[in-house]
């Protein structure tokens, strides 16, 4: 991308400052070292100014334009039109994202539910008939909530959320499948945003009378991962129909990112979806599932050589065990956890190598900056 910054002024205060290093403006955004020398190669979001010996620093511009661009990805924007954005800003515009400073995504929708707003839950989900459900148990209230999600075209997608949970709750697996169903060409990530999430997190909520056999969230997560299965395999097989290599062809499994789940994460949607997500995006990613204790994990870091490792949990305070224990074996490797909570980010490695990321959408693009590199 050609570089479209304006020329820069000379003996303003804004450039007299000194030069930062790579590895102080990665912790003041919070991003890897490795993010900035993938967004400067491939955007020219990089340092302009350079001091004895040809080292070359971050001005005080180059770092409000990293501001923008992060602040961007992390609303969702996708990078290419983010850094276009960075590298178009005015002044003006840089001005106010220094004042602004790094971007703070907002807290989980979780964290803004008052559980006492449940009345009328079953108002929005249809008739009882004869199920025996107690709907209403806590934090049932439907409707648009502060925070609700919307879709790409900006309608609010709360009926087909309602829907989904009430196929769950009705234990109508048929049903759950067909709402669940990733279209071809579509994004996992919007799927996972504006549907599946919000659906489980409803589900989840809820206090079910049931019979034997009869689980709301095994309805719900049988069809997720149905969708997520049927959507990687027809992916894989239109790469090979237009001449590309098959998922297990060395050349893609060289640049590999290994996902995690939390421990004591019964299912694990969010990092199939980041799987089949990264997979949309032409990239190779492997979950790790069943039992991992923190020795038979370090076998499969120093067996796969992943280019990242990945925890991806729905969990509020996961187990970081694994992240402490794989950063001392590899200090090299790139790790990212999603987390939302700030209480919970404090137990993480003080290290740029390891990230913490709010929000799923950060979350997939601060991996796909890494691993494209």
């Amino acid at each position: 991308m050609t570089n479209s910054r304006p020329a820069q002024e000379s003996g303003g205060s804004r450039l007299s400052s000194p030069g930062l290093a790579v590895a102080a403006v990665a912790r003041r955004l919070g991003v890897a070292p490795a993010t900035l020398r993938t967004w400067d190669r491939r955007y020219g979001l990089g340092p302009s100014d350079r001091t004895a010996g040809s080292h070359r620093r971050y001005t005080p511009e180059d770092v409000a334009r990293l501001l923008v661009m992060r602040r961007l990805t992390l609303e969702g924007v996708a990078p290419v039109d983010a850094a276009e954005a960075a590298l178009e800003a005015d002044l003006e515009e840089l001005a106010e994202a220094e004042k602004a400073g790094p971007p703070t995504p907002e807290p989980a929708p979780d964290d803004e539910q008052d559980p006492s707003t449940s009345s009328g839950a079953a108002a929005d989900e249809g008739p009882r008939g004869a199920r025996a459900h107690l709907r209403a148990l806590p934090g049932g209230g439907q409707g648009t909530r502060p925070g609700a999600p919307s879709s790409p075209s900006g309608q609010n997608t709360s009926g087909k959320v309602s829907a989904v949970v009430d196929a769950a709750l009705s234990y109508d697996q048929a049903r759950c499948d067909d709402l669940l169903r990733i279209p071809a060409g579509s994004d996992p990530a919007v799927w996972w945003a504006h549907l599946l999430e919000p659906a489980w997190n409803r589900v989840a909520e809820r206090t079910v009378l049931a019979g034997p056999g009869a689980v709301p969230e095994i309805v719900l997560a049988t069809a997720a991962l149905q969708a997520l299965r049927a959507f990687t395999e027809a992916f894989e097989q239109a790469v090979v129909q237009n001449g590309g290599p098959p998922a297990n062809h060395p050349s893609r499994m060289r640049n590999i990112v290994l996902i995690f789940a939390a421990p004591d994460e019964a299912v694990p949607l969010s990092a199939h979806t980041l799987a089949a997500a990264l997979t949309s995006k032409g990239k190779t990613a492997r979950i790790v599932t069943g039992p991992a204790s923190t020795h038979r994990s370090l076998e499969l870091v120093t067996m796969v050589r992943p280019a990242a490792m990945v925890l991806a949990t729905t969990q509020r305070k996961p187990d970081l065990d694994l992240v402490h224990a794989v950063h001392d074996g590899f200090p090299d490797l790139p790790i990212f956890v999603g987390l939302r909570r700030d209480d919970a980010a404090s137990e993480l490695p003080l290290t740029p190598q390891v990230q913490r990321v709010r929000s799923f959408t950060g979350l997939l693009h601060e991996v796909l900056a890494v691993v494209s590199s």
